[in-house]
């Protein structure tokens, strides 16, 4: 049990432990955002396709315009997708935790920057390397063209979850 839980916490902390002195920039000029595990949660997800487990944070910029309605938020708004490997508790078979991390990508809100994409820049940092994801600029047609289909609320997949 000490062990699993060592894993999980080394899986979630170990992108925040990352100096400032190391920190790495997607093909596209975006860098990684150390300080998203301590943004406060939107959404959970789950990824059929790929069995992760997400979290969807944002900076206080973005929540506060997502708690206030506005679509589409403003620029500064910043939104973080952090992915797990799903799996099973080895005490609780009925239960699905994180497993190993996977990546996470970013949301960068600048309607003037990322005017070809919807006002969005992306990027990605995958594994506890956070290795940046795409050879060149370019991958972010691959991001953007994924949130086509939510393009009437703000290229966003994701909503604030209702709480009482």
């Amino acid at each position: 049990m000490k062990k699993l839980m060592l894993l999980i916490a080394i899986s979630i902390l170990a992108p925040i432990l990352i100096s400032a002195a190391k920190m790495p920039v997607a093909p596209n000029g975006i860098a990684y955002y150390p300080n998203y595990m301590t943004w406060k949660v939107i959404a959970p997800s789950y990824r059929e396709d790929k069995g992760h487990i997400r979290i969807i944070t944002g900076n206080e910029i973005a929540i506060a315009a997502l708690h206030a309605g506005k679509n589409p938020l403003p620029d500064g708004s910043v939104l973080a997708k952090v992915a797990w490997k799903a799996e099973k508790h080895p005490f609780f078979p009925d239960a699905t935790i994180p497993g190993e991390f996977v990546q996470v990508e970013f949301m960068v809100k600048d309607a003037k920057k990322y005017k070809n994409t919807g006002g969005w820049g992306f990027a990605r940092f995958v594994g506890n390397e956070l290795k940046p994801y795409g050879k060149d600029a370019g991958f972010v047609n691959e991001c953007f063209q994924c949130h086509m289909p939510v393009a009437n609320n703000d290229y966003l997949f994701t909503k604030i979850v209702k709480t009482p």
